[in-house]
């Protein structure tokens, strides 16, 4: 990634800066993520305690990425509320359809909606980006249906230039791998619950320790499919690789397998486009 900042990328965050302030006030879905990160560290910098970040908690996202996220809005110092969803209670979302997404964020913006209705805030902000228009994501339907802003999709603003408008205010974010909550790892029509989730947090968690950084472990029945960047295959030798195969074992899978064509975010969605869908 070139470190260089062009006067382009300035332009962007000069124009998210103007944005924010004529929108006044807005509570942030704050994830602990690149984008929601930094999002809420400029819209906290413009707004002030017109500003409120919410973070949802549940058993879809790893508890160390929800830890995190409390230790960096800290380090930013705006006010910050942790509300707890139940998406898997909702049939719809646990049944694992293609249009999962829609049903959690529904729920989320509906009670995003109202904490900001509560303390008098007049929009919800997600961190969705640029180049997330071209992606499938049926939790942006969700979001234009109940009136949330997108300021860096608003504001032109990629990933790269995020990333690297983060590394230049110091935001610890700034080089963070993208993710994606845990029900992201099952096919389409394979149920999602908890013990599943868990299995699959266990699993991510010990590649994590090993090193890996940019990683997915799919779940499909008892079989984990590892996704890790092609550079990294070489890692996956000798005593590591037995180690993750005899880790992924005890957690309940009976077979291991390696994706030869490497991580890749939304490989789920590969199912969609053979179909046409």
């Amino acid at each position: 990634m070139d470190n260089a900042i062009a006067s382009e990328t300035r332009e962007k965050l000069a124009r998210l800066r103007r944005n924010l302030v004529q929108l006044g006030s807005g509570l942030v879905a704050y994830s602990g993520g690149v984008d929601s990160t930094f999002l809420l560290k400029v819209a906290f910098e413009e707004l002030g305690d017109k500003c409120l970040a919410v973070t949802a908690a549940s058993e879809t996202y790893p508890k160390a990425e929800q830890l995190e996220a409390l230790r960096t809005v800290e380090l930013i110092g705006a006010p910050h509320v942790l509300i707890h969803t139940q998406e898997l209670e909702n049939e719809q979302f646990a049944n694992n359809p293609p249009e999962r997404c829609y049903f959690c964020k529904s729920e989320l913006f509906n009670k995003l909606r109202e904490i900001a209705q509560q303390r008098a805030l007049d929009y919800v902000f997600d961190g969705a980006n640029l180049d997330d228009v071209n992606d499938y994501r049926p939790g942006m339907k969700a979001g234009r249906e109940q009136g949330v802003r997108s300021p860096l999709q608003e504001a032109g603003l990629t990933k790269e230039e995020i990333r690297l408008l983060s590394r230049e205010i110091g935001l610890p974010t700034w080089d963070k791998p993208s993710f994606a909550c845990l029900s992201s790892r099952f096919p389409y029509g394979h149920r999602i619950t908890v013990e599943k989730l868990d299995q699959v947090d266990q699993a991510e968690s010990f590649l994590r320790e090993l090193g890996f950084k940019q990683l997915r472990v799919r779940h499909h029945q008892n079989i984990a499919r590892l996704e890790v960047p092609r550079e990294d295959f070489g890692q996956l030798t000798g005593p590591m690789l037995d180690d993750v195969v005899s880790k992924l074992k005890e957690l309940g899978f009976t077979y291991v397998t390696l994706d030869l064509q490497g991580f890749r975010s939304g490989s789920m969605n590969e199912v969609l486009e053979h179909r046409g869908t």
